[in-house]
């Protein structure tokens, strides 16, 4: 096809030969085989030029809209190897959603506006189901989710996921912003059902301290732990992805042993498959992103400083 072009363009095959720098012969024969794979007479010869019948005029048409196509594709595949340019498809829960995605997306969109990124929610176990079938390029999930050793991905750390303690306004929980798992056992608790992966982890810092839980409700979803701890119900306890500033709370950091209770957290992918080249700077602006929203995960400050400051800070 393109050396019919070319003669078409040209006028002459000796034009056209030196143009495509094929031999006057070979470039003949493909005309040839060409109006005969076709059965359709493509050139006239009019003193010593070849001159497109109504048919190669059409044909001509047709041919450089095919070039043109595959021109296009061949840039679209210089796009697509671009970081800043494609289609991510995230799988993450409906809590990470709401505390992290609602904001996040619209930043990532400012950064890279090219790249369109789908969320697709899913829980548990389906959130390496997704991955391993190929569904989703990411799964942003606790890295207690992998039941085994022998799994097929790799993994983004992110900053790990804490545990907050969530209670009305008017009693004082803790200090200087945290409390001991040890110290919850006079309060009723507000605690996610047993099939989540964070009230297993709860259960677990538990029964290490010693403490067994005053359970006074049971959900599934963490919103309703927060409404009620609002409302003065009790204690909710609620992972730090949960936007708990939506509700007028005190919110506290549970430590366990002067540390703060954590779950590792990551963003998972099928090392046995190509990860799209926008992917790895997507994980890292999330990682930046979520420092940035939780300040309770920012290492403690100094606490030396006037008492105008602190109280500056106690207000803010």
């Amino acid at each position: 096809m393109r050396t019919f072009v070319t003669v078409a363009e040209q006028g002459t095959v000796s034009k056209a030969s030196l143009r495509l720098r094929i031999a006057q012969p070979a470039l003949s024969r493909q005309i040839k085989d060409l109006e005969e794979e076709l059965g359709l007479r493509l050139f006239d010869r009019v003193r010593r030029r070849l001159v497109l019948t109504g048919e190669g005029e059409q044909l001509l048409g047709d041919c450089r809209a095919v070039f043109g196509a595959v021109g296009s594709l061949s840039e679209r595949a210089q796009r697509l190897r671009r970081a800043d340019t494609g289609v991510l498809k995230v799988a993450t829960t409906p809590q990470t959603m709401e505390g992290v995605f609602s904001v996040f997306l619209h930043r990532y969109a400012e950064r890279r506006p090219n790249v369109q990124v789908k969320l697709i929610e899913a829980v548990g176990p389906s959130l390496l189901d997704k991955l391993e079938r190929g569904d989703v390029h990411l799964s942003i999930c606790l890295l207690q989710t992998i039941q085994t050793d022998d799994h097929p991905f790799d993994s983004f750390p992110l900053p790990p996921m804490e545990f907050f303690a969530a209670s009305h306004t008017s009693l004082k929980l803790g200090t200087e912003g945290s409390i001991d798992i040890a110290k919850l056992a006079p309060y009723p608790l507000l605690l996610l059902d047993s099939s989540s992966v964070i009230r297993g982890t709860f259960n677990a810092a538990c029964r290490l301290a010693g403490l067994k839980p005053n359970i006074f409700v049971e959900s599934r979803s963490p919103q309703a732990l927060l409404a009620l701890a609002e409302a003065g119900h009790g204690v909710a306890i609620v992972p730090s992805v949960l936007p708990t500033h939506r509700y007028r709370l005190r919110v506290a950091r549970i430590m366990h042993r002067r540390r703060p209770l954590r779950e590792p957290w990551a963003a998972l992918w099928d090392k046995r498959r190509a990860l799209p080249p926008h992917a790895r700077d997507f994980c890292e602006f999330l990682a930046a992103h979520i420092r940035e929203v939780s300040p309770l995960l920012q290492p403690n400050k100094s606490k030396r400083g006037d008492s105008t400051k602190r109280a500056t800070v106690r207000r803010a």
